[in-house]
């Protein structure tokens, strides 16, 4: 947080009329079990009174909120040879993620702590959990009815509820968030007054209000509508990143894009520019040329929705990126999928619901499990090879490949071509034949052995079975998914 973050933060809090369940003041530091007590009571308190966070303020008298200064840098200070908040981190269970700021506030020194509340149980200091019963800090065991309400608490906060900033006034929502896009998207009024305004965010999690008043932006708000995602310390690592290489591999770079809006407002720029970098075959109309792109243009609009909405978050210093090559295009995304690659087409599970969830309704993907179908649909009718879906240890990659003879690709292009068609006739309520796999790879019917080929070279590969196996007919052969 920043200075001026933290000094309006300390004078809402030292406008409350005394201590209480989530907040507590100390005249000066008196010793590290003081300290590890409050982080266990104050966790759990601040989760009994729906509060995102407790805090623990030295600098500050209690009785009269007058501020002394404090001499406290726990920055500096030392448990033996070990580091405070090391020290302290060690015996809490389990081990949240507090944070401690120091800063000037009246000409005297304050340090302010952060600590999240509990979440799916209590928090415990030392093998013991502590709670506070107005301004007195308590055993927790001593009162198993507060007991019980920690341990039915939600787990463990979803990265979308998270704040992306804190503590900021109406007026600062309004200049970090595109707030009219939000009303364009839906074709409304803009409302005419700010409350109202602010009252349409808060409703959809894009931003919540403190008691005092004040405002924070959940990540989900930030991710969506930000004008700018550097205002936002922990969401400008989440911008979309585009490379476009002058080869088949990353020796040489041509030019680079970093989108810099939130996801809502910048996806419809982010496609264009991608769009303006693939190459374009001409094609010649019955008066007019006109240029085709090489990769479908909702080929391009799935993948890159999908690679923004199925990333993980939690996975740190890797941006989403595009790259496009001369011969490919490749999405990649932070995060293995939560399903195994080759049930893409068939089965969807978003590790992400709410931001997938907003994309649908404003249109940006397609409804659950069928954006890939649509993928797959077009590159066919394009007569491209089969997009590729990786898995690597942190990451989830999608490739589109550049036109391509049957006789060039190699046996695992083929198969995977082939499966995908099975699988695409499958979820539209047909089956593969020969005759269709020879559509789909442009084959003559004088050539039908190639297409037997492949379904053989893919029927060893288990990806698909005959859907009727007693069957003679090899002529009428009809088959379906593995996992059919």
């Amino acid at each position: 947080m920043t200075e001026k973050v933290l000094t309006e933060l300390l004078i809402d809090l030292k406008s409350l009329p005394k201590e209480n369940e989530w907040v507590e003041f100390k005249k000066d530091f008196h010793s590290k079990e003081e300290i590890g007590k409050a982080l266990s009571s104050l966790s759990n308190s601040a989760a009994i009174q729906k509060h995102s966070f407790g805090y623990l303020i030295f600098g500050i008298e209690n009785q009269t909120h007058k501020t002394l200064g404090c001499t406290f840098n726990p920055a500096t200070k030392k448990v033996g040879n070990e580091e405070l908040k090391n020290w302290l981190m060690q015996r809490l269970d389990p081990k949240i993620d507090f944070s401690y700021f120091s800063f000037t506030f009246e000409n005297k020194n304050i340090v302010l702590f952060q600590i999240p509340a509990a979440s799916g149980q209590p928090t415990r200091f030392s093998n013991t959990d502590y709670i506070r019963i107005e301004s007195i800090t308590r055993k927790l065991h001593d009162f198993p009815k507060l007991e019980k309400q920690l341990w039915i608490q939600p787990t463990t906060q979803s990265f979308s509820s998270e704040f992306a900033l804190e503590n900021i006034l109406s007026d600062e929502v309004i200049s970090l968030l595109d707030t009219q896009a939000y009303f364009d998207f839906f074709e409304i009024p803009y409302p005419t007054n700010r409350e109202s305004v602010l009252e349409k965010f808060i409703s959809e999690n894009f931003i919540k209000k403190n008691s005092f008043g004040k405002y924070s932006i959940t990540n989900l708000g930030g991710l969506l509508f930000a004008k700018d995602l550097s205002n936002f310390p922990t969401l400008w690592r989440k911008a979309i990143r585009v490379i476009v290489y002058s080869g088949k591999n990353r020796v040489q770079t041509e030019r680079e894009q970093i989108g810099g809006k939130g996801y809502a407002i910048g996806f419809a720029g982010l496609l264009d520019w991608v769009n303006s970098q693939l190459p374009a075959n001409e094609e010649i109309g019955k008066a007019f040329r006109k240029e085709v792109r090489m990769y479908p243009k909702i080929a391009i609009r799935e993948l890159a929705a999908n690679m923004l909405i199925h990333q993980d978050f939690r996975i740190g210093g890797s941006n989403p990126v595009i790259e496009i090559f001369t011969d490919r295009i490749e999405f990649t995304n932070p995060g293995i999928p939560l399903i195994t690659t080759n049930r893409f087409i068939d089965e969807y599970q978003s590790r992400n619901e709410r931001l997938a969830s907003f994309m649908r309704r404003i249109n940006i993907c397609e409804e659950k499990g069928s954006g890939i179908d649509k993928v797959i649909l077009n590159i066919e009718s394009y007569q491209l090879p089969a997009p590729d879906f990786q898995k690597s240890e942190k990451h989830t990659k999608a490739i589109l490949f550049s036109k391509q003879n049957l006789n060039d690709m190699d046996k695992n292009d083929k198969v995977r071509a082939c499966y995908q068609h099975c699988c695409l006739g499958y979820v539209s309520n047909e089956k593969m034949t020969n005759q269709s796999l020879r559509k789909r790879f442009n084959i003559d019917d004088k050539n039908s052995a190639i297409a037997s080929r492949i379904i053989k070279d893919t029927l060893d590969s288990e990806l698909i079975k005959d859907n009727d196996p007693n069957s003679k007919s090899r002529k009428f052969k009809k088959y379906i998914p593995f996992w059919a």
